[in-house]
């Protein structure tokens, strides 16, 4: 039976999938009147004003010093490269290849966090990973197909590749300092520095704003409160329950719920292909998560 600290790690990364999948219709939007290194700095701004606000609030203040190296690493790496390669990809490749090339990402986390944490590698991690990315794969490939203007550049392909590099390296660099600071002063501080870094993008969102629609700046800031704000809170408290690679296989649901809710909300109706990589995503993270019988009673002190 799990502990009620493990169930909440777990309702914590169930809201992080459901948000972060939630952000991809958002980026459709916005991304239409925003530049990428303008949406991002926006985002970040937004998530900042939130995340600062609940810190004075519940009066944490700055977190120890053992903690900053790892929140100026995954803020930099995390909030502000990936944010930014990944908007500025999106727009060189169609949704699909993008979707494919980033989802390399949680493989890259299991291995770097193998390397640097000294975290293991077991059977059931592994092989739900692989079921998984054969689904975001199929799940790609079903979207390049078809997008009526489907493409793929080598600079496209490049700046989603440097995003999942970026992304695997931000989450392992977060994992020690979470062992010094709590989720939220990890999170707001990394989403500080990641502000910091894209603020070269400042005179581009000053001029985004004056020309985007309402509809495309509500997106942006919808961006920063709840998929940045909350989500990489909620991440950031799974995480520190858990190894990096199995919160990383996690997210591998991800691409199911983009299938879900572009159904939903956009009207986009997915094909038999689509929902059976979906599907298999969703197979991959249950044998990622999935333990032994035997190892039931320490699931319950490492499981998310």
């Amino acid at each position: 039976m799990q502990k009620p600290s493990s169930r909440l790690a777990l309702v914590a990364a169930g809201v992080t999938v459901v948000l972060w999948a939630s952000a991809f219709v958002s980026i459709r939007s916005a991304g239409a009147a925003y530049s990428p290194g303008a949406l991002a700095l926006g985002r970040l701004l937004s998530g900042v004003l939130v995340l600062g606000a609940v810190l004075l609030v519940r009066r944490e203040g700055l977190p120890p010093r053992a903690a900053w190296p790892g929140i100026a690493v995954s803020g930099l790496l995390w909030f502000g490269v990936y944010m930014v390669v990944l908007n500025w990809g999106e727009q060189e490749v169609d949704a699909g290849t993008a979707a494919m090339v980033v989802n390399v990402g949680p493989i890259l986390i299991a291995l770097l966090g193998a390397r640097f944490l000294g975290e293991s590698l077991p059977p059931r991690l592994l092989a739900g990973m692989a079921v998984s990315f054969a689904g975001a794969v199929t799940v790609g490939l079903s979207m390049s197909r078809d997008s009526a203007g489907g493409h793929a550049s080598v600079l496209g392909v490049a700046l989603c590749l440097l995003a999942a590099v970026a992304y695997a390296g931000g989450v392992v660099a977060q994992k020690p300092a979470l062992a010094h600071g709590s989720a939220l002063q990890v999170t707001t501080f990394g989403c500080l520095v990641g502000a910091v870094a894209c603020l070269p993008f400042a005179g581009q969102l000053a001029g985004d704003v004056g020309r985007a629609p309402l509809s495309a700046t509500l997106n942006m800031v919808y961006l920063g409160v709840f998929p940045t704000a909350l989500a990489f809170t909620t991440w950031a408290y799974a995480l520190a329950r858990t190894t990096a690679g199995r919160m990383g296989a996690t997210t591998y649901a991800v691409p199911a719920l983009v299938v879900l809710l572009a159904w939903a909300f956009l009207g986009e109706l997915p094909g038999p292909l689509t929902l059976a990589g979906g599907a298999l995503c969703l197979a991959g993270v249950a044998v990622s998560r999935s333990r032994p019988r035997g190892s039931a009673a320490t699931a319950t002190t490492e499981s998310a």
